[in-house]
């Protein structure tokens, strides 16, 4: 790794997982690391309950927009944490992953977002303590 790494967070729809967990690394580690987020299957547009359920935690994921996994994003990336997308992920020699078993929030209310957002957050915690 540089002195700056690179995390890539990958789900299915890159609509709702990985938007948050790309907004809690951020938000946590700021400039000290450069962060990613892409789908296998974008959708069109971020969760609005994944944006709302950060926006109570101070974190402004309205502006995210969902992109295409790419191959040359996991190469250029130490760090790749997928949430769901199965083998669609390509896997390089020396890259660090991780597959973190989260409830998709989509279709889910509030209430059922708000514990998965936490759980990200614990996650993107011990993450940047591991970086």
């Amino acid at each position: 790794m540089t002195d700056r790494p690179t995390v890539l967070f990958v789900c299915v729809h890159n609509a709702g997982r990985s938007q948050m967990a790309a907004g809690w690394l951020r938000h946590l580690a700021g400039d000290r690391v450069r962060v990613f987020s892409a789908g296998s299957e974008p959708a069109d547009r971020v969760n609005a309950v994944a944006v709302r359920a950060m926006a109570e935690a101070g974190i402004d994921i309205a502006g995210a927009q969902p992109a295409v996994l790419a191959t040359d994003t996991v190469r250029e990336s130490d760090v790749v944490v997928t949430m769901g997308c199965g083998d669609a992920c390509p896997v390089f020699p020396g890259k660090r992953y991780e597959d973190w078993a989260l409830e998709d929030p989509a279709g889910q209310p509030i209430e059922r977002v708000r514990p998965i957002r936490d759980d990200i957050r614990a996650r993107v915690e011990a993450l940047v303590a591991s970086l």
